[in-house]
């Protein structure tokens, strides 16, 4: 019977603290003290068992590098050879179960995944968003020295909180105060391949799915009386409200909702206080602060949600929740795929009948992402959409103008200037139904704050083509437009596209819309479009494109704005049927979009091939893509596929010929006897 193995974990600890120690470094150990705010996020944050709070690192430091910057270290000691680290086949942290739930199996049986989960409470509950991550653990060999294992993890906004080794390390002696500003040095070093972003991506979508569904099942189970709209404008004033601005406006922390019933000091007072001064800062103008905080009033004032039950009011509840559920995905910086899920699952929360459903339909990520290429977005383009939903493609212009700002601007201050130029004043959009529009402002402001012009209005009736906030004397210059409009409008939402272009004198436009608008649905209004405006190019999507929200065939639709479209004008007709990417319902699919046919390459090859025409063409074919021509006076032939020539040619002829042969060989060797047989009737000569 084998000896069970004890732990040395008070010798590793023991080991580890004396190095630290004799650095002269200010180390707390478990139960002590090091600062309010990383006190109250180990507080705060589930415990490495699942339940509230106690989330003690054995060993704590917070260390100052060169300047100003201070980086908490969280160290977390175990005490067997085989306890340092569990990753998973992506060689990453593996802090969660397949189905994407923690797995506190791992969080607490491991050193290095245990002080990862730490690092993550101070991700999601304080102002640091640098975290040094330590495990260490060990055994006694048979001359009973410590034989030691030291893992150091990197966790961070930049990784998305899942952790990115350092290096190897001996010793602690790199925390120490000659050694510290070299050990950062490196840590800054730490980069993630694209493809490794992009598995860390996924699976933080997959969280945020888990979470959502979480959290909207618990308010529809257990919090009464709030409808579909009103969770939406909950879970936007909380994001809002915990947001905060680095150094001038401190985020809202669940400890300052008292749910008391005085006046002006009840939960939803003090959320809305805190939403004033985050738009003040941000400069938001009046009128359109008052229009988002008068819309959020409507539930956050409401008597219910803010009366006290056994203590605590319902708003204080819904806002814990939120924050916990939700703030660990906006704290570490949400990009375009993460805002897109979370939209994704909030319009399901708006309850919208199957009529509807397929008019607020969201574009995916990528989608929108060519729309504006098409769009021919950059850094100086002023971009507008008429129908924006969340404002998702408002979201894809907005990433290429700044990414073409930061490729072609080299003055770190003129860069500074122009980006919050694009987020001001180069992006429009309007959306008439008010709780989406309500998720469009939360959409920008998460992405940085692109909300200034985000315009509740109906576009087709009440709309100037002017900035309606601020700048209203002014015309919006748009030189570019993108758009998925209603399908169930006036020609499928072609009425959108013309009422866009003619408030437009240049540039370029792209749409996705129902395939039935260039086949006849919206005859008369393409015949109105092309006498102003040349249909440059028309691409048939995938079937499944809108998979598990709409099947409908859609087209994409590009157009050069300001020239009457002449009958001899040659039109690029893409069939885009194949993009790459296979897809599955995502109910039945932890990944319902994989790309199994170079898909990078297809969407690059479309850009190219719409902008530059026959010679960009590598990956398509000839039956793929076709140069034709439109008749301006019809409005309905803008859906066509290359001609097949039914001309046969001498190759064909010499194939048909030589079928024929072979199947009359085939026929007689069937009807006449055996060889064998007539050789044997044979007489001898």
């Amino acid at each position: 019977m084998s000896k069970k193995v004890q732990s040395i974990e008070p010798n590793i600890a023991d080991l580890a603290n004396g190095w630290l120690k004799s650095y002269g470094l200010d180390y707390k150990l478990e139960q002590e003290f090091l600062n309010d705010e990383i006190n109250k996020a180990l507080e705060t944050y589930f415990s490495k068992n699942g339940g509230s709070g106690a989330n003690r690192p054995d060993t704590k430091l917070l260390l100052q590098a060169s300047g100003t910057e201070y980086y908490p270290v969280l160290i977390e000691y175990k005490g067997y050879k085989d306890k340092l680290v569990k990753l998973d086949k992506d060689n990453n942290v593996d802090n969660r179960t397949a189905k994407n739930e923690p797995n506190f199996k791992n969080i607490n049986g491991y050193a290095v995944n245990g002080a990862v989960h730490y690092a993550n409470a101070l991700l999601h509950h304080t102002s640091y968003t640098d975290i040094i991550a330590i495990g260490m653990t060990g055994e006694k060999d048979e001359k009973g020295e410590i034989r030691h294992q030291i893992g150091v993890y990197y966790v961070a906004k930049s990784n998305l909180g899942s952790g990115q080794k350092v290096g190897e390390f001996s010793d602690f002696s790199f925390l120490a105060k000659d050694n510290f500003d070299d050990f950062i040095a490196q840590v800054k070093q730490l980069s993630l391949s694209p493809e490794e972003l992009e598995k860390i991506k996924e699976k933080r979508e997959k969280e945020i799915d888990t979470s959502l569904t979480k959290l909207n099942n618990d308010i529809y189970q257990n919090e009464k009386g709030l409808g579909e709209n009103d969770r939406v404008y909950l879970v936007a004033a909380a994001i809002i409200a915990t947001i905060g601005v680095a150094g001038k406006v401190k985020p809202l922390e669940k400890e300052e909702l008292k749910s008391s019933e005085e006046d002006g000091n009840r939960d939803g007072d003090i959320i809305i206080r805190k939403i004033n001064a985050f738009f003040n800062e941000k400069k938001l103008p009046q009128d359109k602060k008052d229009l988002i905080i008068r819309t959020l009033s409507n539930t956050l004032l409401t008597d219910n949600i803010n009366k006290p039950q056994n203590g605590e009011s319902q708003l204080k509840r819904v806002f814990t929740k939120i924050v916990d559920d939700l703030g660990i995905y906006y704290k570490i910086g949400l990009t375009t795929d993460f805002t897109g899920k979370l939209f994704n699952e909030m319009y399901s929360w708006l309850g919208f009948t199957q009529d509807k459903l397929n008019d607020v339909v969201l574009t995916p990520s990528y989608i929108g992402t060519l729309l504006a290429k098409l769009a021919r977005v950059n850094k100086d383009s002023y971009v507008w959409d008429f129908a924006t939903g969340s404002a998702g493609l408002l979201v894809a212009a907005m990433n290429e103008m700044l990414k073409d700002a930061k490729e072609t601007i080299h003055s770190p201050e003129e860069l500074k200037q122009k980006e919050a130029h694009i987020k001001a004043k180069q992006l429009l959009g309007l959306e008439l139904l008010s709780s989406v529009y309500m998720l469009a402002i939360l959409n920008m402001i998460m992405m940085g704050d692109g909300s200034s012009n985000i315009i509740n209005k109906d576009s087709l009736t009440d709309f100037d083509g002017k900035y309606s906030f601020g700048d209203t004397d002014n015309a919006f210059p748009a030189d570019a437009f993108i758009l998925n409009p209603p399908y169930s409008a006036n020609g499928n939402g072609m009425n959108f596209v013309e009422t866009a272009l003619n408030m437009m004198t240049k540039g370029y436009a792209a749409i996705i819309i129902k395939d039935t608008a260039g086949n006849g649905k919206a005859k008369d209004i393409n015949q109105r479009i092309l006498q102003k405006h040349t249909l440059i190019a028309s691409i048939r999507m995938p079937l499944d494109l809108f998979m598990g929200k709409a099947s409908v065939q859609t087209n994409i639709y590009v157009f050069k704005v300001g020239e009457k479209h002449h009958k001899d004008e040659i039109v690029k007709f893409i069939d885009f049927s194949n993009d790459g990417y296979s897809r599955s319902d995502r109910k039945k699919s932890a990944n319902n979009l994989k790309d199994t046919d170079n898909a990078k390459g297809r969407y690059e090859e479309v850009v190219n091939l719409v902008r530059f025409g026959r010679s960009k063409l590598k990956i398509f074919t000839d039956k793929e893509y076709y140069e034709g021509t439109i008749d301006p006076s019809n409005g309905a032939d803008w859906n066509q596929s290359a001609p097949i020539d039914g001309k046969p040619t001498l190759d064909d002829f010499a194939k048909t010929v030589s079928d024929y042969l072979a199947w009359e060989m085939a026929n007689i060797i069937k009807t006449q006897p055996k060889m064998s047989e007539q050789l044997a009737k044979l007489k001898p000569i």
